[in-house]
Formats: structure tokens, C-alpha cells, sequence
């Protein structure tokens, strides 16, 4: 099995858990978001992979975080990957927060770079 057929497959277990977490069947989930049973059952055996849009209304109709899905396709230890480009314990502690908390790490993100920028102003 490939890297990318792991994925796939994880991605689908995840899209199962929380559909029967949601008590929905796959007619019903396919149904809220417009398209066949037959290929809600792909995507959950990691068969196929939904569109942006379809994995979004999936996330959306499921009431799960994209972050929920994908969390297996972020290689944390990976100093190759683009998450070398951010501090590898921020994220693995980001992943973690609930989205309430991850809105509130955004605020502060905003304000303080509203306050770099004004500081900067300042003292140019």
C-alpha cells in the first residue's frame, strides 16, 4: 500500500467514525450533500477522494474540523515539509485546541501583529 493509498484510507475511517457518530447513514450523508451513496462508500474505504468542496460540505454536514481529517497527512518531525516553516511544538499544540481556542490564538495573532505594526509606525 502507498503513502498516498494510507491517507486515503485514513481519511475515510475518519469520515465513517463521524458519520456514525452523527447517526447518519451513507444515503442520508450523501443525500445532505449531494452526491451518491455508492461514492460515500468509496471515500470511506479510501476508494476515492472528495473535491475541496465535497470534503468541506462533509466536514460541514459531520460538524467536524478539517483538521480532524488531515491531521495524518501533517508530518510534524518532517524538517523537510512546509511545516518547517512553523514551529513544529506550536503546531502539534495548535492541532490539539478546540476550534473556540484556535479562534482565540487567531485574536491574539492579529493583535499582536496590529501592535508590531503600530510600533514600527512609531518608530519609523
Amino acid at each position: 500500500m502507498s503513502k498516498g493509498d494510507s491517507f486515503t484510507k485514513s481519511i475515510g475511517k475518519k469520515i465513517k467514525l463521524a458519520r456514525i457518530n452523527s447517526n447518519l447513514t451513507q444515503e442520508q450523508l450523501a443525500e445532505k450533500i449531494g452526491i451518491s451513496a455508492r461514492y460515500v462508500s468509496q471515500l470511506e474505504r479510501g476508494l476515492a477522494f472528495g473535491s475541496a468542496h465535497t470534503i468541506i460540505n462533509i466536514c460541514q454536514t459531520l460538524n467536524i474540523d478539517s483538521n480532524f481529517l488531515f491531521s495524518d497527512l501533517i508530518d510534524l518531525d518532517n524538517p523537510t515539509s512546509i511545516n518547517s516553516l512553523v514551529d513544529a511544538n506550536f503546531l502539534k499544540s495548535y492541532i490539539k485546541l478546540n476550534e473556540s481556542n484556535k479562534q482565540f490564538v487567531q485574536i491574539i495573532v492579529t493583535q499582536l501583529l496590529k501592535l508590531q505594526d503600530d510600533i514600527k509606525t512609531k518608530n519609523a
